[in-house]
């Protein structure tokens, strides 16, 4: 997968969105297969951990081919993350951010029936909207705000499953849960925002970026595996109960994330969020014809408002490859603006009058005269 062209054409970002979309949804059966097998379960925090270093390595492999030769890439890892522990603190906070979001709905999830977890976390949607316009200075028409909150709606209804709700069993706090999940759907904003922030504001190659954000992530990742399984993994090993399927599914995380990254960089946020919904819909398909699930009226019906919705959000087609740019062009539009009044600064109309005057004046005056007539 090599580094395209800065300037992308329309082609090249829906076979980006396609491709996440179809890994996330193989994604989604092969890890419900892997978790509900009647062999020992393999421990998630591992395997989470094996995917961000895979990313890692994946993202170095693609980072040598793209510099060209040994020299270029070592010079670029010694610039970009050896030598820039700034920047690596910078792309720790997305990590960070995501690991107190798991945690945040792990605790939604004890204190909250799955039914209403499951509706009040699709928030995350047009959350993520606002943040894109709040962080990075977008506008979206009301059209495109119908089909976000059309999609939420409609992801709503395919995960809608009241028949699972939670039998309440220990003392639930409600209050807690709402918390927990309104922290969560903001801290799953802000992390994907910020990301595509950083991403966009310079011209560091994307894989420079991501293997800023996984080294970070590793960290995050190892705290995780020894402060939630730390104990059974010494007894156990850390790879325990990992099958050709375990790693089939740690895989298809690691390409889903490379894929998520340039999906983000070259359209943004809310297309990846509308990529998940249409991930979402086609595991479920595939649940139905491979474990035996059935397709029930509210799925159906939240199924068409995710097409529907997709279909008015439109195709990516706007560059949204750098904010700079966009910064430049609006800055430039306000300068215009304030130039045509009397005061500066001046626009480009006014510029060609006063420099020539400016000339003038300065020529008189060193020929002792002080009469800029």
């Amino acid at each position: 997968m090599a580094a395209p062209r800065e300037n992308v054409n329309l082609l090249f970002k829906l076979y980006c969105l396609a491709v996440m979309t179809l890994v996330a949804a193989a994604y989604t059966v092969a890890l419900r297969y892997t978790r509900t097998s009647d062999k020992e379960l393999y421990f998630s925090t591992t395997a989470v951990c094996i995917t961000e270093v895979i990313k890692l390595l994946l993202s170095v492999g693609i980072l040598a081919k793209e510099t060209g030769n040994l020299g270029r890439f070592k010079a670029s890892l010694r610039e970009n993350v050896l030598g820039s522990p700034k920047e690596l603190m910078k792309l720790s906070v997305p990590s960070l951010v995501y690991a107190v979001q798991n945690n945040m709905a792990f605790l939604a999830l004890s204190n909250l029936d799955a039914a209403v977890y499951q509706v009040t976390y699709q928030l995350k949607i047009p959350c993520t909207a606002l943040c894109t316009v709040l962080m990075l200075n977008r506008t979206l028409s009301k059209l495109q705000w119908i089909s976000v909150f059309m999609l939420c709606g409609g992801v709503i209804l395919v995960q809608w499953k009241p028949a699972q709700a939670t039998k309440v069993v220990v003392e639930q706090n409600p209050l807690l849960g709402f918390g927990a999940i309104a922290v969560a759907v903001l801290c799953s904003g802000f992390a994907g925002v910020y990301f595509e922030k950083v991403l966009k504001s310079s011209d560091t190659s994307l894989w420079v970026r991501n293997i800023q954000m996984y080294l970070s992530g590793i960290v995050v990742t190892l705290v995780g595996v020894y402060l939630s399984d730390g104990a059974e993994i010494k007894e156990k090993g850390f790879f325990f109960g990992y099958t050709y399927y375990v790693w089939f599914v740690i895989f298809l995380a690691s390409v889903g994330g490379l894929y998520t990254s340039v999906v983000v960089k070259y359209t943004d946020n809310i297309m990846k969020g509308f990529s998940a919904a249409a991930a979402i819909v086609l595991s479920t398909i595939a649940s139905v014809m491979l474990f035996g699930l059935q397709i029930t009226l509210t799925f159906a019906l939240g199924t068409l408002l995710v097409c529907v919705s997709i279909y008015l959000y439109g195709l990516p087609r706007q560059d949204t490859t750098s904010i700079q740019q966009g910064e430049t062009d609006s800055k430039q539009r306000v300068i215009g603006t304030r130039g045509e009044g009397l005061t500066p600064p001046y626009s480009p109309r006014h510029v060609q009058y006063l420099v020539p005057a400016a000339v003038k004046t300065l020529f008189l005056q060193k020929g002792g005269k002080t009469k800029t007539g």
